[in-house]
């Protein structure tokens, strides 16, 4: 895949470039709690304020359904942008504002106040192309999203003769994940995590294709466990996709493919900070407990598999790692990929806060910055934001 960058964009001193970023980040008190995505987007808008360009910056913020809710509002987004660049950031009340104010960098109000931007409407996107003279998409958490901001906004630019490119981040995100699609160094492990099976069936069955083992932990794993028959108490399992798991579970087998589940979980009556946890088998689980976390063997194991990869993709927490009777598998899983060789590459917001958590930020070879966005590309699936950039 050979995308357009910033290195096609040509000469912007002077001109508006709409930045569509991803700064969908979680907001506590009025301030940015978790600024991640906001960092990763610094390089792309750094380069364009250097190369003397006016920057008309855009992003969703949460679910608000086509209407303005105070507390899905960017200004605290605009704040901390402002404290990273060391300048200021003027924030929009809209999210088309006519003219835009006359400022260096400008920050519109959140695009799913307007039912257009969902919709990928093109009225909507006619009226944010007024905006600028050339578009840079670094929202690679977006990217799969049919959006205005991130389809038909391009278009309707690439229609006019106005650049459309892809930003550093993007640029980034699509180099490595190629990599583990077409051109990974083995032995290749892939890990999953997360509640529910039938969210990564899909990646699943792409990545039985792919790696050379296939470890998988999380709520999703009882899935796995029930359709053989084993006993899981009251663990989240879906009966509906046991056909399914048994067919990956074959065809993993058929191609060589080690397909790894827990050994044992840490289990309780429920998901809390007072909970009397148990480790057991994790195919012998007490009625009226559920699995909460991955155990120590299976920890050990997926520990052992790992130290001897080329190649790592995690997505996915092992468990209720936000709780500290159950992070214990989480925190262990990661610092086993840590401490590996291999090419490293984590996804999903879960698992990169479990990250964060444990002070290990710096000990991958890359975080991405899209859960749903890097599971869809990895399946091979088209994605609307950057199909839309590719240099064909």
């Amino acid at each position: 895949m050979s995308l357009r960058t910033l290195d096609d964009l040509g000469d912007v001193a002077g001109r508006a470039v709409f930045v569509r970023v991803d700064f969908n980040v979680p907001l506590e008190g009025g301030a940015v709690a978790d600024d991640a995505r906001i960092r990763a987007t610094l390089p792309t808008i750094s380069e364009l304020l250097e190369r003397d360009a006016r920057l008309v910056v855009a992003s969703h913020l949460g679910r608000p359904h086509g209407r303005p809710v105070d507390e899905l509002r960017l200004a605290p987004v605009g704040a901390r942008l402002g404290e990273l660049l060391d300048r200021d950031v003027v924030t929009a009340t809209v999210a088309t504002p006519s003219p835009v104010p006359d400022a260096p960098v400008v920050l519109l109000e959140n695009l799913r106040f307007d039912p257009g931007e969902e919709a990928n409407d093109a009225s909507f996107a006619g009226t944010l192309a007024e905006l600028a003279d050339a578009y840079v998409n670094d929202a690679f958490g977006a990217a799969h999203r049919k959006h205005a901001s991130v389809s038909a906004l391009p278009d309707l630019m690439l229609a006019s003769g106005r650049p459309s490119v892809a930003g550093r981040l993007l640029e980034r995100e699509v180099d490595v994940l190629s990599r583990l699609l077409h051109e990974p160094e083995r032995p290749y492990v892939a890990i999953l995590g997360g509640a529910k099976v039938s969210d990564k069936l899909g990646v699943v069955d792409t990545l039985i294709d792919r790696v050379d083992a296939l470890l998988i932990g999380g709520a999703m794993a009882f899935t796995f466990i029930a359709a053989d028959g084993g006993e899981v108490g009251e663990s989240l399992v879906e009966q509906d996709r046991f056909d399914d798991v048994r067919t990956a579970r074959k065809t993993a087998a058929d191609r060589g493919v080690l397909l790894e589940l827990p050994q044992d979980v840490v289990a309780a009556e429920r998901a809390s900070l007072d909970a009397r946890p148990r480790t057991v088998p994790a195919a012998e689980i007490p009625r009226g407990m559920k699995g909460l976390d991955i155990g120590p063997k299976s920890v050990e194991e997926f520990a052992r598999i790992v130290a001897d990869a080329r190649t790592i993709l995690w997505n996915g927490p092992m468990g209720v790692f936000e709780l500290e009777p159950f992070s214990a598998g989480t925190r262990g899983v990661a610092l086993a990929i840590a401490g590996a060789t291999a090419f490293s590459v984590v996804g999903g917001g879960d698992s990169l806060l479990a990250i964060k958590k444990a002070g290990l930020e710096g000990s991958f070879d890359h975080l991405s910055t899209g859960g749903g966005a890097s599971l869809e590309f990895l399946e091979g699936a088209e994605l609307p934001g950057i199909a839309i950039l590719e240099d064909r």
